[in-house]
């Protein structure tokens, strides 16, 4: 599929046709990572990975987990 760049200020602009950006899963406002490999413009939608409180409990061993951390004595009126 062809399409043409646009002067957009001081850049260059793309237009992305709906059925690329379907097949892609993006829509406006959504962040992309765009890098250039081997002379080739690579466009990727940015994606983070959701963490769940369970996932990471589970991996919580008893190789992995520290002692209790003193810090220091109660000032004020803390209760322990």
């Amino acid at each position: 599929m062809k399409t043409v760049l646009q002067k957009w200020g001081n850049s260059l602009a793309l237009r992305i046709p709906s059925a690329v950006a379907t097949e892609m899963a993006v829509g406006a406002g959504q962040a992309v990572d765009v890098q250039v490999n081997k002379g080739r413009i690579v466009v990727a939608p940015v994606t983070t990975k959701r963490y769940y409180l369970s996932e990471l409990v589970s991996g919580i061993t008893a190789r992995n987990r520290h002692a209790e951390l003193s810090s220091g004595k109660p000032r004020g009126r803390e209760t322990w």
